[in-house]
């Protein structure tokens, strides 16, 4: 597990924080000290903002994957100005991509024990660190599969860090856990939000200064029919042990070719740098000759058949093809051109995962 911590810029902390230090404060007259886990949704914030104004120390944790889009995180850090520490998630959701304890959501979302293992995680850190809880955003009954008493129950138990862990925006509703109970933590200070309004909390938004917020979403790519059909194409195909292959799922079209490879073609410059930088001598790449186009790789134990298919394809993407495009194929150093017919893009469609 890779722990990447973020010193940000502020909007949301200010001197008023420094002058609540000395209230609140829990056992021995030390303020309680936390992880607080950031998605960069208001609700995530506000329990940043909601711990801090009891006097506690409060940095941020979000964990980064494949699967998960954590620039919102970012900036939500960078607005409050919290510390924000990265840690590296993509090992411990592949696992629970391959065997998910309590299932999948509606799609390859396995939400319940992903939230719970984020949890875990989190409490290691805070107790390696001898630091006093775990906070979430979560709202009850905001998400009526996901947020509800039995679900956040669920979590709680399934991550091993029950004791520890504190739900600010709707603890009041919650049976208190230890930071509460032995009085590190001022219960009557946090809030009882319940349900899908998000009212109450564009209110308290405005009072701590908050301005700006993203629209509420998921974030999580496992919750997105076009990408979960990428990712169990993968799964079912070729495995999970190869995690650029994981990662390679957030960028480029993805064709399955008649033959059995599976291609990836780059959809800008940035990409098209990225899938040549991270090619390996296993792979075969294709590249335009003197016309802008996509950076192309699939095995380079591909079929003949398979190759010249990809070939058309990376033809058939570039801009202004004409009738026959020059295409060359790398293979380590080797190096062979070869005049190739664009396929339609529309015709390459059929092999893209569904």
């Amino acid at each position: 597990m890779t722990n990447n911590c973020e010193t940000q810029a502020c909007a949301c902390h200010d001197s008023r924080h420094d002058e609540m230090a000395t209230k609140g404060q829990g056992r021995a007259g030390l303020a309680a000290r936390g992880l607080s886990l950031l998605s960069g949704g208001l609700d995530s914030m506000l329990a940043v903002c909601v711990m801090r104004a009891q006097g506690c120390h409060v940095e941020a944790i979000v964990f980064d994957s494949p699967f998960f889009k954590i620039d919102a995180a970012r900036a939500a850090a960078a607005a409050l100005d919290v510390r924000l520490h990265v840690v590296d998630f993509t090992t411990d959701i592949v696992g629970l991509l391959r065997h998910p304890p309590h299932g999948f959501g509606g799609a390859l979302n396995p939400c319940i024990d992903c939230h719970a293992l984020m949890i875990r995680r989190a409490g290691e850190m805070v107790v390696s660190m001898g630091w006093d809880f775990v906070a979430t955003g979560e709202v009850l009954n905001q998400r009526p599969m996901s947020q509800n008493r039995r679900s956040l129950d669920l979590v709680a138990r399934a991550s091993g860090m029950a004791d520890l862990l504190i739900r600010p925006l709707s603890a009041l509703r919650l049976d208190p856990t230890r930071p509460e109970l032995d009085g590190r933590v001022t219960r009557a200070r946090l809030l009882d939000l319940e349900g899908r309004s998000r009212r109450s909390q564009m209110d308290l938004a405005a009072q701590y200064g908050i301005r700006e917020y993203p629209s509420p979403a998921g974030g999580c790519l496992l919750t997105e029919k076009l990408f979960c059909a990428k990712l169990r194409d993968l799964m079912t195909r070729d495995g999970l042990d190869h995690l650029r292959d994981v990662s390679w799922l957030r960028l480029g079209r993805h064709f399955r070719l008649p033959g059995g490879a599976k291609c990836v073609v780059g959809r800008d410059a940035g990409e098209n740098v990225r899938l040549q930088a991270e090619s390996t001598p296993d792979d075969l790449v294709l590249r335009p000759v003197g016309v802008p186009g996509p950076t192309v790789v699939l095995p380079a134990a591909a079929s003949t058949s398979d190759r010249l298919t990809a070939a058309a394809i990376c033809a058939g993407y570039c801009d202004n093809p004409g009738s026959c495009v020059r295409i060359r194929l790398l293979h380590g150093t080797e190096r062979h051109d070869e005049d190739i017919v664009p396929l339609a893009r529309a015709s390459a469609h059929q092999w893209m995962p569904r």
